[in-house]
């Protein structure tokens, strides 16, 4: 019974911290971008940001936040493609920043909305689309993409997961600190109940590697050597699902900290790939 209600205990903390986040909110529109929005499938705001380059050439990249971020988190890769010559679409994932949602879904929902972004763009004269998704915003980059092959010349993909159960085996042993074979499956597993029954959402289903497998959009993954919160190895695993991905390790980087870690490299790497697939 006492391993009975702690399992159920940590099962709805879990579930709370996993689906809820707290919201990081924006102040006003950086210099050179406008507020824009869209409406998901299921009938909520979505709030972005768009900034059109001086270029003629009418090409954008959506960037994707991690978890509990915002698009004011994301604004750091702006000048990276302005500069280049690409026009930045910069949303808040639902239930994040200003968008509306109650629940992060971890890609159920989110690539839908990717989706709608994306078609806002080629309707406000994006021609290209290019996409850069960082944590979470990587992994639903990689589904989104599966939806609609035609949608992203090229993708780039920066400490996603390979699968949200694999993750969440992680995070269990990270919040509890007992070996994966001890408590994790059994947490995990009636957490993903608890989820399906209390919120309506079968988390079960998201799966980046499946997605990635799938896809003939060019790859990129980047996953820093160091991250101790979202492993290499799931990089390494959407790799081998897709073997034409290409995957830099990243020497000394956390989680999501390339850029701040090799900015110079990471600047090279990620325009040479979305300028060698337009």
């Amino acid at each position: 019974m006492a391993l009975l209600g702690f399992t159920i205990l940590v099962d709805s903390v879990f579930c709370s911290a996993t689906l809820h986040v707290r919201r990081r909110t924006s102040a006003a529109a950086p210099k050179g971008f406008e507020d824009v929005e869209v409406q998901s499938r299921d009938g909520i705001r979505l709030a972005g940001w768009f900034a059109r380059a001086a270029s003629a050439q009418k090409d954008c990249v959506i960037v994707l936040h991690g978890i509990g971020d915002s698009r004011l988190g994301a604004s750091g890769f702006a000048s990276l493609f302005l500069d280049a010559g690409y026009s930045v679409l910069l949303p808040d994932s639902r239930a994040h920043g200003e968008s509306g949602g109650d629940i992060v879904t971890y890609g159920l929902r989110e690539k839908d909305d990717v989706v709608r972004w994306v078609q806002w763009a080629h309707q406000h004269e994006c021609r290209k689309m290019f996409g850069l998704g960082e944590s979470l915003g990587g992994a639903v980059l990689l589904e989104a993409a599966a939806l609609d092959q035609s949608q992203f010349q090229a993708i780039v993909a920066e400490c996603a997961y390979s699968d949200l159960r694999s993750v969440a085996r992680d995070r269990i042993e990270q919040m509890t600190g007992l070996p994966p074979a001890l408590g994790g499956p059994l947490i995990l597993e009636t957490s993903l109940v608890f989820a399906r029954f209390a919120y309506g959402v079968d988390l079960a289903q998201g799966s980046p590697r499946e997605s990635i497998a799938m896809l003939k959009t060019p790859v990129l993954l980047i996953h820093g050597l160091e991250d101790d919160r979202t492993p290499p190895s799931h990089s390494r695993t959407l790799k081998l699902a897709n073997p034409a991905a290409q995957l830099w390790l990243v020497p000394g980087a956390g989680h999501v900290a390339a850029f701040a870690t090799a900015p110079v490299e990471f600047k090279r790497r990620v325009l040479a790939w979305f300028a060698g697939h337009s």
